[in-house]
């Protein structure tokens, strides 16, 4: 989930990848900074919801994992 409203610049994953809990899962782009969105938990990335270039709002929903 996105913390503040920003712009996607990298995204790190896809479906069916394995990640740890602290795995950068994307780069985005917000106030002229990047920062890196992580997995809250481990586990299988399930659906991705956004791509590159792709501007989103806070509280978005980024990715699934299960």
């Amino acid at each position: 989930m996105a913390d503040i409203p920003g712009m996607i610049i990298r995204v790190n994953v896809k479906p069916g990848d394995q990640v740890r809990a602290g795995d950068a899962l994307f780069v985005m782009e917000a106030m002229k900074m990047e920062m890196e969105v992580a997995s809250p938990d481990g586990g299988t990335v399930d659906q991705v919801h956004v791509k590159v270039n792709e501007v989103v709002q806070a509280g978005q929903v980024l990715a699934v994992l299960r």
